[in-house]
């Protein structure tokens, strides 16, 4: 029984392997055009980019705010039936996590309107996988000790939350700067979905009391759903023995992502807003928006039972000795708490994030970008020129929406150029996952061809098996900026 059950918890750690990603580093690091994408309204003195197809922009990250694979699979001599009771059944909670989330850019760009040079226009399509699971605690102390010693202890079956997509998303924003110390930005996006799940309105219990025909009675109370999208044709491609498997998944999943799966609408605002000489407050709201869902197989177990086992009553039994007990016991919760699915269309929103920062800029002053000193407050070009530092220091707020309420971080930052080829930006950050999270961003810059790189959690690398955190980012642009 512990080998079957240290099993399943083993296999609930696995199901829940990739949250909409903290991009702390790329935040208002304005010399790499992939931060409009967090900030449409951020500071931005470019001509024009082009991101290197695939190549402009891959993120991932995945955390665990409970447990580290070194905590269950370390060499150190200890039994691995009692790390699991000690350190996962009952050292989480129902508020631990386990979720990740990656992103790949297909194609970006933009531009400077030549009628408007106060606007910058940004176009492009990435694919973008998230997940979460929290811990189920009462589920897995349920499937680790069973209820022979649990007596008169509600279950609560809302332990259970998870949700998880993989969507394309097609963009265009605009980016207009109003003054030289205040800059707006909008961006609108097409959701292409490619798979969905969802059960994270799950309510009820499981009881064990003292029986009355029997030693006890069982009681079920569930209201519980589990909504898919795109799962069930997937799965039907994968045990279809007769089709070239690889070759038809990806056919499925491409078509699903160029408009032939589920489509939603969204957008993002933004801005940057100068608040003294040397002062900036920016913020931005992403992925306010919905997807309708038109691929679904949607299962549900909805009712209450109270059971108490296989009743025999002699003599009644004797008079059918091919009467199968089991099954009427089967009948009878299936009855009174129904397993049923159906295909109804459903509406999902999206995790919508925020960020906000205030920035102070100091040390030697630069105009935007072009790395030598100027008094001007018109470019050449007619928009207005906005005064920027050497240095900067800074404090960042994020967060996001997700099934047990908003879940936040903050950040300090240090970010410094120097010349026109290189920027660095240090951070640390606070957040459910570790206290001890510093993080560094470099971007290189050699004639029109940008580099950037960038890791959180630099401690941890020490050992990944040990780290409750892990993110990291990196792409490659050709660009021209107003100085060239």
């Amino acid at each position: 029984m512990r080998q079957g059950s240290c099993l399943i918890l083993l296999a609930c750690l696995c199901l829940y392997p990739l949250r909409g990603q903290n991009k702390a580093l790329l935040y208002d690091f304005t010399e790499i055009p992939q931060s409009l994408l967090i900030n449409p309204g951020a500071q931005t003195s470019l001509n024009w980019y082009a991101g290197v197809p695939l190549l402009s922009g891959f993120s991932f990250q995945a955390g665990s705010s409970g447990i580290t694979v070194d905590d269950i699979f370390a060499a150190d001599g200890l039994d691995i039936n009692d790390k699991v009771r000690q350190r996962a059944v009952y050292g989480m909670t129902r508020r631990d996590e386990l979720s990740g989330a990656v992103q790949l850019e297909i194609l970006s760009g933009g531009f400077r309107s030549g009628r408007r040079p106060s606007d910058f226009y940004s176009f492009g399509t990435y694919l973008e996988g998230d997940a979460i699971g929290y811990w189920p605690q009462d589920l897995a102390i349920l499937a680790w000790e069973g209820n022979a010693n649990q007596y008169g202890r509600k279950f609560d079956l809302g332990h259970l939350k998870t949700r998880g997509e993989l969507t394309q998303v097609f963009h265009f924003g605009i980016n207009r700067q109003v003054s030289s110390g205040f800059t707006i930005g909008a961006r609108a996006k097409i959701y292409s979905g490619i798979l969905h799940f969802n059960s994270s309105r799950n309510q009820g219990y499981f009881l064990t009391q003292e029986g009355q025909n029997n030693l006890v009675a069982n009681t079920l109370s569930a209201q519980m759903a589990l909504r898919t999208s795109g799962l069930d044709a997937l799965y039907d491609i994968v045990r279809d023995e007769t089709l070239d498997r690889t070759s038809a998944t990806v056919q499925y999943l491409r078509k699903r992502a160029l408009f032939g799966g589920d489509l939603g609408l969204g957008i993002d605002l933004g801005f940057s807003r100068q608040i003294g000489e040397q002062w900036w407050l920016t913020a931005s709201l992403l992925d306010l928006g919905f997807m309708m869902h038109t691929s679904p197989r949607n299962f549900y177990l909805e009712g209450t039972a109270t059971v108490e086992g296989v009743e025999v009553i002699l003599p009644d039994a004797l008079a059918d000795p091919n009467r199968d007990f089991w099954q009427d016991l089967v009948d009878e919760v299936e009855a009174l708490v129904p397993f049923t699915e159906d295909n109804r269309n459903y509406v999902s929103f999206r995790p919508t994030k925020f960020y906000s920062s205030l920035r102070y800029d100091f040390g030697e002053p630069v105009s935007g970008g072009s790395g030598a000193a100027c008094d001007c407050d018109i470019t050449p070009g007619g928009r207005q020129d906005v005064l920027s530092y050497r240095n900067a220091l800074g404090a960042q707020l994020y967060a996001i929406n997700r099934p047990r309420g908003p879940q936040g971080a903050l950040s300090v930052f240090y970010l410094r150029r120097v010349g026109r080829w290189l920027a660095v930006k240090a951070a640390y950050t606070a957040d459910k996952f570790t206290m001890t999270n510093l993080g560094l961003g470099v971007q290189f810059r050699a004639g029109p061809v940008q580099l950037y790189l960038m890791g959180d959690n630099l401690l941890g690398y020490r050992n990944v098996a040990d780290s409750h955190y892990a993110s990291f980012q990196f792409g490659l642009n050709i660009l021209s900026s107003e100085a060239n």
